[in-house]
């Protein structure tokens, strides 16, 4: 590729009104219309109304909040570009960034609170409407981890340094997948940096277990987690809901008395076609040894908080096989453990393989921080609080998007439905009483979009009256 004019013959103007710089944007918007978000913001949201109007209509500036996010927005500042070329003509109610950063100033802990409500009445009517969590009614997984966004300076409110030694705030994530559908956020809290990552754990994974039935996910539910949610109850918020669990168990006493208790006869060999990280050794792995045992978990407690399970355990030699001279072997071998503790009705092979899948939080989390998260905007904790449910808000959305336009997009990240489907340029035109968006010739995923636009058009579907 060249330049194809001298570049005194090249110039640029800001000056075409028509323009429209995310023409995937209107069917987008269109879909969160059609599943009642604006209608759950008004509902939910109830913020006092002062004398500069910072509370007054809720469901504008959240639209505006979260059409930003999908959008690519990052941070308050970024919200202006709502309000280029024909984009005030293809959307009534944008708001300013400054008016945005006041209301979201405006939350308290109890609006935050509201704004979770919206979140858990949303993902099931997006579910509804498309394909998001396909699959649900059979299998289904919950997956529950934090994770820390750096922060900068003294005026982040809540900042603090936890156990990853950085300084920042914590966020907890509540993802719901099924195996044929992409995870999508149910539950989000966002939490002082030193915050134990196990603080509020069980309401949460109550929480998140609830909005996944209430997503369609009316079989079999297993929640995953780490080592840091390993406690009675977290597992007995799970039990008491009817779902099945798989967490990561610390290597304590009472652990490796159950380990060493397993006959030698009973391991059994495996090969990863794809190497598995190993967290202790700080290396990949392609082949282990796995076994179980039953284990009565948290014998310390009351009788009606212990658990009877089963420990399976994943182990692999220490020593590289690769670092040993030729012609020489080790004189005995010893063995990095990994337990998890889980009820799952799968079979051995199966449950082991299934516990790390559990990775794929780790995923969604990287696109999150890759999106609307990329930063905490605020100085003021519960802005913060708030601008993190939006994310996960606009997550949703975008990836009911994807799933709408096509099988690829479905399962794609967020910034590639946001390059392929959002961010497309557009020339807005009006005729007739109607508007055309004019996309460019050969864009590449046009059969995708026209997909995602008519869906998001389409008619609803015809109520039988009684």
């Amino acid at each position: 590729m060249q330049s194809s004019h001298a570049a005194a013959k090249v110039s640029a103007r800001f000056d075409d009104p028509n323009l429209v710089g995310y023409g995937g944007l209107e069917p987008v918007v269109r879909l969160a219309e059609r599943c009642g978000l604006p209608a759950l913001a008004s509902e939910h949201v109830r913020l006092p109304v002062s004398k500069d109007g910072t509370g007054a209509f809720p469901a504008a500036k959240l639209m505006s909040l979260v059409g930003g996010m999908v959008a690519g927005a990052d941070s308050i500042d970024d919200m202006d570009r709502l309000r280029h070329g024909a984009l005030p003509r293809l959307f009534a109610g944008v708001r300013a960034p400054s008016t945005l950063g006041s209301f979201l100033r405006s939350f308290t802990h109890g609006h935050v609170k509201q704004l979770h409500a919206v979140a858990r009445r949303f993902l099931p009517e997006l579910a509804a409407h498309t394909g998001l969590l396909s699959g649900a009614e059979s299998v289904a997984h919950v997956d529950i981890d934090d994770t820390i966004r750096r922060t900068y300076g003294y005026a982040k409110q809540g900042a603090g340094y936890g156990y990853s030694k950085v300084k920042g705030l914590n966020a907890l994530l509540g993802i719901v997948s099924t195996p044929l559908s992409a995870p999508v956020i149910a539950a989000t809290r966002l939490r002082k940096g030193p915050t134990n990552s196990a603080r509020g754990a069980a309401a949460f994974v109550a929480e998140t277990i609830r909005t996944a039935r209430a997503s369609g996910a009316t079989g079999l539910l297993l929640v995953r987690a780490d080592s840091a949610f390993y406690g009675a109850d977290v597992i007995g918020a799970c039990r008491a809901l009817d779902a099945r669990f798989s967490v990561t168990v610390r290597m304590n006493a009472s652990i490796k008395a159950a380990i060493a208790g397993i006959d030698e006869a009973a391991w059994k060999a495996v090969k990863y076609p794809k190497a598995v990280w190993d967290d202790e050794g700080q290396c990949w792995i392609s082949d282990a040894e796995i076994a179980e045992a039953t284990y009565t978990a948290f014998t310390s407690k009351p009788k009606n908080q212990q658990v009877t399970a089963r420990l399976i355990v994943r182990r692999v030699k220490r020593l590289n096989p690769g670092a040993i001279p030729e012609g020489q072997g080790t004189l005995f071998d010893t063995w990095r453990y990994h337990g998890a503790f889980t009820n799952s009705p799968l079979s051995l092979a199966a449950a082991e393989r299934d516990h790390r899948r559990h990775a794929v939080v780790e995923q969604v989390i990287a696109d999150v921080k890759n999106g609307p998260f990329a930063h905490a905007p605020s100085g003021h904790f519960q802005a913060n609080a708030a601008w993190l449910a939006l994310a996960a808000l606009a997550h949703n959305l975008t990836r009911a998007a994807g799933t709408l336009a096509s099988a690829f997009h479905a399962k794609a990240t967020t910034g590639t439905i946001r390059d392929h489907l959002i961010n497309v340029p557009a020339r807005l035109a009006r005729s007739a009483r109607r508007l055309t968006l004019h996309l460019p010739q050969r864009w590449p995923w046009r059969d995708d979009f026209t997909q995602l636009f008519d869906l998001a058009h389409a008619p609803p579907p015809a109520v039988d009256k009684p």
